[in-house]
């Protein structure tokens, strides 16, 4: 029986909170508890939910705080209502800017929910994300997170690539968390970062900048 109600929480807007209601392909090895979380070199299961994210800062970012998002949802399972919640707190100006395999997708508050979504649908929201925190002493560090595939108690493999870009020269990258390994691509350039990730457990990921003299 394929369930009624998915649930996604998004709390910093690049992040992913989710009660998976299949793991076709998968042992019980490849299932992590609470409070845990391993990184995978190969994914057992390469073509079920991936999640991709763009971030975009801007000068203006700097005082604010905010930052552009588009975020995607891949591959997603056949269910018939999904609820994707974002932290009001933190999050505006929320749009859809596409949708595959999905009946209807309706932007309410800080919830999007979607109906009849297909097997391997797919959506991408746009949004604004006060994702940014000014440490001092031209110190910043980008928040993303927290990522995660839920099922039941514990949490199932999945994939993400995040691009963070910002103007050319403007910061450069001091540390992330979590860094380079089995799991975990790091690639840094001038004017941005990408993290590509394969992983079980909940993951949250922060970049920590240095604002260029």
């Amino acid at each position: 029986m394929i369930p009624s109600r998915l649930v996604l929480g998004i709390h910093l807007g690049v992040c992913l909170f989710l009660f998976w209601p299949t793991a076709h392909a998968l042992e019980m090895s490849d299932v992590v508890g609470e409070g845990q979380i391993r990184y995978l070199k190969n994914r057992p299961d390469p073509d079920a939910y991936r999640y991709e994210s763009k971030v975009t800062i801007s000068s203006a970012s700097l005082e604010s705080g905010l930052v552009e998002i588009q975020t995607c949802h891949k591959q997603l399972d056949p269910i018939r209502k999904v609820v994707i919640i974002f932290n009001k707190d933190r999050i505006r100006d929320i749009q859809v800017r596409s949708l595959d395999g999905i009946a209807m997708a309706e932007v309410r508050d800080n919830r999007v929910t979607l109906t009849e979504v297909q097997k391997g649908g797919s959506i991408c929201i746009d949004l604004q994300s006060r994702a940014l925190d000014s440490l001092g002493n031209g110190l910043y560090q980008l928040n993303a997170g927290p990522l995660m595939r839920r099922l039941f108690d514990g949490y199932l493999p999945m994939s993400a690539t995040m691009k963070f870009s910002w103007p050319n020269k403007l910061f450069a990258v001091q540390e992330t968390k979590p860094t380079s390994q089995d799991g975990v691509s790091i690639k840094p350039s001038q004017d941005g970062l990408e993290m590509d990730l394969i992983f079980s457990g909940k993951m949250t990921a922060q970049i920590l900048l240095k604002r260029a003299e």
